[in-house]
C-alpha cells in the first residue's frame, strides 16, 4: 500500500493543533506537530512532510522566516496561517514562497479542502513535458519542463516549485492572453477558491527572479483586467 501523505502542523496554540490534526487525521493524513519555527524546519528536515501547515505567529523564528528556510531544501507544500488580516501578512508569506494562505478564525474543513486543493498540483520532481520550442519564449528565457530548469541569458534561475509551474503554464501558449482565473484553476488545481490577488504576487516573485521589469518586460507582460502573457519574439 502506498504510504500516507504527510502533514505538519506549527502552530504554538495546542486546541488548535489538537482541532486540525483531528481532522487531518480523519482524512487520512499522517499528521505531525511542532510548536516553535526552529522545530518546524528542523522537522521537514528530518521527516520531508508533504504539507506544512505553518502559523506566521510563532517563538522562536517566526513562520515567514521559517518558511523561507523551508524553501531553501524543500518543495513541501506550504500554507500559511495568519491570526491578522493585514494584507502585508499575507503578500510576505506569498514571497518567501508559501503556496497559500489562511486568516484565522478558520473552518477546519477549509484546511482541509485548502490541503486537498495543493495536493492536486503537480510535485516539483514531476518530470513531463518538453522544452519550449525553439523562437517561441521571448530571448533570453529557456525553459525546459522535463528537466523543470529555467535559464535568464545562459544563468540558472531557482524557482519554487509554484513559480516553476506558473511560468510553464504561460510558456506553453506564449503570445496568448492567459486569465488569472485559469491561471488558478491550471496551477493550484480546478476548483481553486481563492482571489485573483494570490497569481499576483505568485506573478511578482516570478518577475523578480526572472530579474524582469513589470514597467518594461522582457518575458512576463501583464494586460490589465484580463491577466498575463509570456512575450513571444517576432
Amino acid at each position: 500500500m502506498a504510504s500516507p501523505i504527510r502533514v505538519l502542523v506549527v502552530d504554538d496554540e495546542p486546541p488548535i493543533v489538537e482541532l486540525l490534526a483531528g481532522y487531518l487525521a480523519r482524512e487520512g493524513y499522517a499528521v505531525a506537530s511542532v510548536g516553535d519555527g526552529q522545530a518546524a524546519v528542523d522537522m521537514v528536515r528530518e521527516q520531508a512532510p508533504d504539507v506544512v501547515i505553518l502559523d506566521v505567529m510563532l517563538p522562536g523564528i517566526d513562520g515567514v522566516e521559517a518558511c523561507r528556510q523551508i524553501r531553501a531544501f524543500s518543495d513541501a507544500y506550504v500554507l500559511m496561517l495568519t491570526a491578522r488580516g493585514e494584507e502585508v501578512d499575507r503578500i510576505v508569506g506569498l514571497t518567501v514562497g508559501a503556496d497559500d494562505y489562511l486568516v484565522k478564525p478558520f473552518s477546519p474543513r477549509e484546511v482541509v479542502a485548502r490541503v486537498k486543493a495543493l495536493l492536486r498540483r503537480p510535485r516539483a520532481g514531476v518530470t513531463g513535458g518538453a522544452a519550449t520550442p525553439a523562437g517561441a519564449a521571448p530571448a533570453g528565457l529557456a525553459l525546459d519542463e522535463g528537466r523543470r530548469s529555467v535559464r535568464v541569458d545562459g544563468a540558472p534561475v531557482e524557482l519554487t516549485a509554484l513559480e516553476f509551474n506558473l511560468l510553464a503554464r504561460l510558456a506553453r501558449e506564449p503570445g496568448i492572453v492567459v486569465a488569472r482565473q485559469a491561471i488558478l484553476e491550471s496551477v493550484w488545481g480546478p476548483g481553486y477558491d481563492s482571489d485573483d490577488h494570490l497569481v499576483d504576487v505568485h506573478v511578482a516573485n516570478l518577475r523578480r527572479k526572472l530579474g524582469d521589469d513589470p514597467g518594461r518586460p522582457r518575458f512576463v507582460e501583464t494586460v490589465r483586467g484580463v491577466g498575463y502573457r509570456l512575450r513571444e519574439d517576432a
